[in-house]
């Protein structure tokens, strides 16, 4: 698979994921969960969210160096959280 597709994958992915946040917002906002749950699930996205930014940017990094962006791996959440803090 080209390098474009996998961007574009990991991309679609982190789009779900942002879209899965918003429902997760609406459901609680009307009851259908309630705070716990929300912040259980909000804390998954979250936690796989930067691990699929942090995929993001190490294909990138690897491209313009000239190495291989299929080397890039998925990193533990507790290896990625937090670096744009």
């Amino acid at each position: 698979m080209a390098d474009r597709e996998h961007e574009q994958r990991i991309l679609g992915r982190i789009t779900r994921m942002v879209e899965d946040e918003r429902v997760l917002r609406d459901a609680l906002a009307s009851g259908r969960i309630d705070n716990a749950t929300e912040q259980r699930r909000l804390g998954e996205l979250e936690r796989e969210l930067d691990q699929c930014w942090d995929l993001l940017r190490q294909r990138r990094a690897k491209s313009e160096v000239g190495e291989n962006p299929d080397d890039a791996r998925v990193r533990p959440s507790s290896q990625v959280e937090g670096y744009l803090e």
